[in-house]
Parts: C-alpha cells; sequence; structure tokens
C-alpha cells in the first residue's frame, strides 16, 4: 500500500501542474491573439492524442489478458474506413460497434 503522505503530495502536485498549464493558456495569455505557428500546432492535438489512447486499447486489450484480437483489429479498421469514405463520426461508431458485437455474437465470443 502507497504511503498516504505520497498520494497526497503527488495528487496536490498534479493538481498545481495541471492548473499551471491552464492558467498559462487562460490566464497569462488570456483574450490575446496567439501566434500563427502555435496555432496551427496546436490544431493537431485531438488527432495525435485520440488514437495514442485508443491503439492500444485495440492491438493490446485487456479483456483478452494483452492479447491480440482479430475481431478488434477488424472492427478498428472497418471503423476507421467508413469513418475515412464517409467523414460521419457516427457512421464509423455504429459499423465498428456493429462489428464488435455481430462478430463476437457469430463467432461466440
Amino acid at each position: 500500500m502507497i504511503d498516504k503522505t505520497a498520494l497526497w503530495t503527488v495528487i496536490v502536485l498534479l493538481g498545481l501542474g495541471s492548473f499551471g498549464l491552464r492558467f498559462v493558456f487562460l490566464g497569462v495569455i488570456g483574450d490575446r491573439e496567439l501566434p500563427e505557428w502555435l496555432l496551427r500546432h496546436l490544431r493537431y492535438t485531438a488527432v495525435a492524442v485520440i488514437p495514442a489512447l485508443v491503439a492500444p486499447l485495440v492491438i493490446w486489450p485487456a479483456a483478452t489478458g494483452g492479447e491480440t484480437d482479430p475481431l478488434r483489429v477488424t472492427a478498428a479498421g472497418l471503423a476507421l474506413a467508413v469513418g475515412a469514405v464517409t467523414r460521419n463520426l457516427y457512421a464509423a461508431l455504429g459499423v465498428g460497434a456493429l462489428v464488435m458485437f455481430g462478430g463476437g455474437w457469430l463467432l461466440g465470443a
């Protein structure tokens, strides 16, 4: 078990760090115009973070003990393809969910 003092120290420091990062953009910069080069880089933040969060869940899911599951890879690939072609988030989510649930039902998983 972790020491309570160490736990609360980490929680407080992470909270202060999070507040500091937010304050830099909201408090210090405020309503001033950001440089174009910074806006260009910030535009890709979600595009980089979301796949980084999802990819390990597809390739090494905890539900299979870290083993790659062909059904999950297929569902993710088809969802990606549908999303790229239709540019519709809900269509991609629907196809991914249908493949996961339908494929699991067909395969008896």
